[in-house]
């Protein structure tokens, strides 16, 4: 399809254009999520310059680390792409624990309220109580789609592979939809090596791209086409789930029901694992808190 025809479609896109309509849902959130610096907010502000064309480029999300490697997002932030959709630049990590972990999915899950600071909760009991007892965010009119952001200059190291794997299905898991993997800086090196793990993992959708920047602002086929393909993607999927019957409340319930499972299980576990360092010979214990590299990847 035509680069300019597939922008029209894109900014044309309703969710009652399907033959169930729209069944309560208001708009389109694609959910960005990863690690720290893989260009979340770099994939923003190319969709945000592609779709405004003639428009010269504007970084609309804040790029780059703080001085101490830390994420310069702190907040979801959010981002109109069209009247139908937005695109949410949610907070990054690191490196993530299992609390961490059960933050993000909060975040995928829309519990976290949108455009306001994210604050990791250093206790699962804590986030436990605040979801039993009040959801920070009750709207239940955004249909998900989550979009996984991976930098190819990243080494994607074995032992990660399998608990990243995990990570992202509970990720479709919490959404309902299979997360769609973008690999970023794709000339930084051969972008196909870690393609191939992620289907490995039995991700269905990898794409690989080059984000528009400041300094590399100069409009090409292949750039455009490729992110205008991802959000086809995106639509298509919302297309598909609406095709089926859907109930927005009983989705959110099912979300969140995953997610206080997932923090149930993860307190026994984190209970069960200080019963046994408790009871470690002191050389062992030695030995475990030794920090290991993990060559720029963190694991999830």
């Amino acid at each position: 399809m035509d680069y300019k025809e597939l922008r029209r479609k894109i900014k044309a896109f309703s969710l009652d254009d399907g033959d169930l309509g729209s069944q309560g849902y208001k708009q389109v959130l694609l959910q960005l999520f990863g690690l720290t610096g893989h260009g979340k907010s770099s994939f923003i502000n190319s969709c945000k310059y592609i779709l405004n064309d003639g428009e010269p480029f504007k970084e609309y999300a804040p790029t780059g680390q703080t001085s101490d490697g830390g994420s310069i997002t702190m907040r979801r932030n959010t981002y109109e792409l069209t009247p139908n959709i937005t695109i949410v630049d949610n907070r990054g990590c690191n490196t993530i624990t299992h609390f961490e972990r059960a933050e993000v999915y909060a975040q995928l899950g829309n519990f976290h309220p949108l455009d306001q600071p994210v604050e990791w909760k250093e206790d699962f009991k804590d986030r436990m109580s605040i979801l039993v007892d009040e959801d920070l965010s009750k709207n239940t009119t955004d249909l998900l789609v989550p979009i996984f952001i991976y930098s190819v200059s990243y080494d994607l190291q074995p032992h990660v592979q399998k608990d990243l794997e995990v990570f992202l299905k509970n990720c479709e898991a919490m959404t309902g939809v299979a997360a769609i993997i973008v690999l970023t800086n794709k000339t930084s090196k051969d972008f196909s090596e870690v393609e191939k793990k992620f289907r490995l993992m039995g991700m269905k959708i990898v794409i690989a791209i080059e984000n528009y920047t400041k300094d590399g602002d100069v409009k090409t086929l292949r750039k455009t086409t490729d992110i205008l393909g991802i959000l086809q993607i995106a639509l298509e999927n919302v297309t598909f789930r609406l095709s089926l019957p859907s109930d927005p409340e009983k989705d959110r319930r099912q979300r969140k029901k995953f997610l206080l499972n997932y923090i149930h299980e993860a307190v026994v576990e984190s209970e069960i694992g200080k019963i046994k360092e408790a009871s470690m010979p002191q050389k062992m214990k030695e030995k475990k808190e030794k920090p290991s590299s993990n060559n720029g990847c963190v694991l999830l």
